[in-house]
């Protein structure tokens, strides 16, 4: 990328302001009416691949055996309990209601079940009853099915009914996920607006990096919305992407705006500042969304449509904030020119305290050179200590455990499911969620041969019950009746009743045992248990993949950039160590439980999968971003200083000095923004906004402050070191300026020279 194709770019914004932010207008008008309906195309679920034995297991079931598993329960409830005359008039209704509905195949009352088959759906008190159900068609299909059934549910007088199951669980996901995002966002703007003006001072530079933030968000809900006609979007990808585009957009504005504010106390004027600021921080922000691209673009070897999703949508939202920062932010300072400073709220507020106006303090007489001298004094001490508390953080991560979401990821009491959830579990001695189904398709054999196999699976421990066609089966033998529909023309299929938790060690067991029960046909397990282990098969299958694109494509770029082939493995191991310490402590704080009362979430002894995959891809990135505008300055300082050991700890002294204040602000600027996500009422949402936020901050501040400058010191000109014939090549196609005209030059503030620093002396 020549810096002449960016000047232009800056030139043209600056010079023709009212055009581009006419255009901008526009573009934010037809956005807004494309993303506006973005929330009724996207989908819940997507956790596990399309291509499992559970998911096509799952397709056998929708298709062939509607009764088979059930995604939807009705819990009907009374004190005069279930065998009063209202609580069988409610039952009945009810039943009737389903049984009307073409989407639903086959319905299960307590009150139309064979006696010796109702005690799987009573509670333990006798007060609450089940109406079962199995909805057919996709996890999108189903909520929208379950929303219209709850819509039409009738009340009744002295009885209580709530809906439940895996398709109302999607449903509320859903419903949850999109309420929360308004929240999240009514949180961080005016957060982020309020630590701005602390930051800048003006109120008028504050709002500023908010303005682009919004230009992001909206440009990414109509990105998403388009998203939706070609390929599955997850509904919860609203809600990180939104997230991610406000804190980019931010992060970028803020670099920029700093740059610009910092060229015009240099003395250059109005115009000339703001395209050197696009050509100098404006270039670093471009690279970074670079890196930010190339992490998330890993998302994309994984199956399941939840976490490619993300890779689609976060692709969109980086370039969204990226182009707002460069295009549409230059036309914005050409615009308001000497009011960028206006209404600075410090002059009040330093008259009320009788203090002068703030004096400019050189970068070598700052507090954060001082910082840096001073841990650069004490390097290995600090490295020792900052690196054994990311390895005490992280230790808790050992003990990692993965599963999928039910309905305990929602709030208690948030929502209809998980009160349904909590009664089935509390109050029933069957979990109709925890059942193990077995489909037997082209099974046409004589009955007996299903009732042998149901024998010997009811005899697996945990096993409380199986259902087939042939009977229901416990501890071997044949106790009550067969349930409808468990045989058809398509084969057969049994039902595995269990006690035991689908995502504990003890229900993986399980499941490998009934799986070695020799079946008449070859079999194909669904349920949450099957579905876990699908889930967690496939994402260790494409792991390594996923891990070595992140790995070779950081490498690269942050070669392209330095023209060293240690800083960047340093870096990546620094991301590697962060993120470790990041995610020990969300094992202790969800997976353990222990800041549940706090943060109002129910553990369940397991992270969601799939989240922190996304987790590593999103802050792996947003890592690297940090370290590309703070290693854009030191570099800048190394070169203009002569290549010494001495000269590399001035020159790492003097870039966190000019950019330490601006990248904390930053972190904490996304912190806000992704931290707002812990207000959400979805536990997973939850671990995924206070991890990244802790990620960003421990990154900011432990790693960037103390063990950058301490390894970097120790390194001395190591740190720039690349064998020649990378040298040369660096020379030849890395990310760098070339010697040019006096305006094209401005750029080497935030961008390496054609020249190594390895071999300058």
């Amino acid at each position: 990328m020549e810096n002449s194709w960016l000047e232009r770019i800056a030139r043209f914004a600056v010079t023709r302001p009212r055009a581009v932010l006419g255009a901008t207008l526009l573009l934010i008008i037809v956005c807004g009416g494309l993303g506006a309906t973005v929330a009724s195309h996207v989908k819940a679920g997507g956790f596990t691949p399309p291509e499992a034995e559970s998911s096509r297991a799952t397709e056998l079931l929708n298709a062939e055996f509607g009764g088979a598993a059930p995604n939807f329960v009705l819990t009907v409830a009374t004190d005069a309990g279930v065998e009063s005359e209202q609580a069988r008039t409610a039952g009945s209704e009810l039943a009737a209601l389903l049984h009307a509905r073409p989407d639903i195949a086959v319905v299960q009352s307590y009150w139309s079940t064979a006696p010796d088959l109702r005690t799987a759906l009573r509670s333990s008190d006798g007060h609450t009853a089940l109406v079962l159900a199995r909805i057919g068609g996709d996890d999108t299909a189903q909520q929208a099915s379950a929303d219209e059934i709850v819509d039409a549910l009738p009340r009744f007088q002295d009885v209580t009914v709530k809906a439940g199951g895996y398709a109302t669980t999607l449903r509320d996901l859903n419903a949850v996920s999109i309420q929360d995002l308004a929240l999240a966002e009514a949180i961080a703007v005016p957060l982020s607006a309020l630590v701005l003006v602390l930051v800048f001072g003006s109120l008028v530079a504050a709002l500023l990096p908010v303005a682009i933030g919004l230009v992001s968000i909206v440009t990414t809900m109509a990105l998403l919305r388009l998203l939706t006609e070609v390929t599955d979007v997850s509904v919860f990808a609203l809600n990180t992407t939104t997230a991610l585009g406000l804190a980019l957009a931010i992060d970028y504005s803020l670099f920029i705006v700093s740059r610009y504010r910092e060229e015009i106390e240099a003395g250059h004027d109005l115009p000339e500042a703001a395209v050197r600021a696009v050509c100098t921080a404006g270039r670093t922000v471009l690279y970074s969304a670079l890196v930010v691209v190339l992490s998330l673009a890993a998302l994309i070897v994984f199956p399941m449509f939840f976490l490619r999703s993300f890779a689609y949508s976060g692709l969109a939202v980086v370039a969204a904030a990226a182009l707002a920062a460069v295009i549409v932010l230059p036309a914005c300072l050409a615009l308001l020119g000497p009011r960028i400073n206006a209404l600075d709220l410090r002059v009040p507020v330093r008259r009320i305290l009788r203090r002068g106006a703030p004096r400019a303090v050189p970068p070598e007489q700052s507090a954060w050179y001082r910082m840096v001298t001073g841990v650069t004094r004490r390097a290995v001490p600090i490295a020792v200590v900052v690196l054994a508390i990311l390895l005490l953080l992280g230790s808790p991560f050992l003990g990692i455990r993965f599963g999928t979401p039910d309905d305990r990821a929602i709030r208690e009491g948030a929502t209809s499911s998980r009160e349904v959830g909590d009664i089935l579990r509390e109050d029933f001695t069957q979990n109709p969620a925890n059942a193990i189904t077995v489909g037997l398709p082209g099974f046409h054999g004589a009955p007996e041969a299903i009732g042998s196999y149901a024998a010997e699976l009811s005899k697996v421990p945990g096993a409380s019950a199986v259902l087939s066609g042939a009977g229901t089966y416990i501890n071997g033998a044949r106790l009550a009746s067969a349930p409808a529909g468990m045989i058809t023309d398509a084969g057969a299929v049994v039902a595995v009743s269990t006690a035991l938790d689908p995502y504990s060690a003890a229900g993986e067991e399980q499941l490998d045992r009934l799986r070695a029960v020799t079946a008449p046909v070859p079999p194909l397990f669904t349920g949450a248990a099957a579905e876990n282990v699908d889930s967690l098969h496939a994402i260790g299958a494409k792991l390594p993949i996923a891990a070595a694109w992140i790995v070779l494509a950081m490498f690269i770029v942050l070669f392209l950039f330095t023209g060293s082939v240690v800083l960047p493995v340093k870096a990546l191991l620094m991301n590697f160590l962060s993120l470790t310490a990041a995610f020990g402590a969300m094992v202790w704080v969800f997976q353990d439980g222990h800041l549940a009362g706090l943060l109002g979430f129910t553990p369940t002894g397991y992270l969601v999968a799939n989240v922190p995959i996304m987790m590593f891809c999103l802050a792996f990135g947003m890592s690297m971003d940090y370290e590309v505008f703070l290693l854009s300055r030191i570099r800048e300082e190394w070169l203009a200083s002569g290549g010494t050991t001495a000269d590399n700890t001035h020159a790492v002294a003097m870039g966190v000095a000019r950019t330490g204040r601006i990248f904390t602000a930053a972190a904490v600027l996304m912190a806000i923004v992704l931290g707002a996500l812990t207000f959400s009422r979805l536990s997973f949402i939850q671990l995924m906004g206070l991890g990244l936020a802790i990620t960003v901050l421990a990154d900011a501040t432990l790693v960037r402050c103390l063990l950058v400058p301490s390894l970097m010191r120790l390194m001395g000109r190591w740190n720039w070191w690349a064998p020649r014939p990378l040298r040369i090549l660096h020379d030849r196609i890395g990310l760098s300026e070339r010697e040019g005209s006096a305006r094209t030059q401005v750029a080497a503030a935030d961008a390496p020279p054609a020249e190594s620093g390895a071999h300058r002396t």
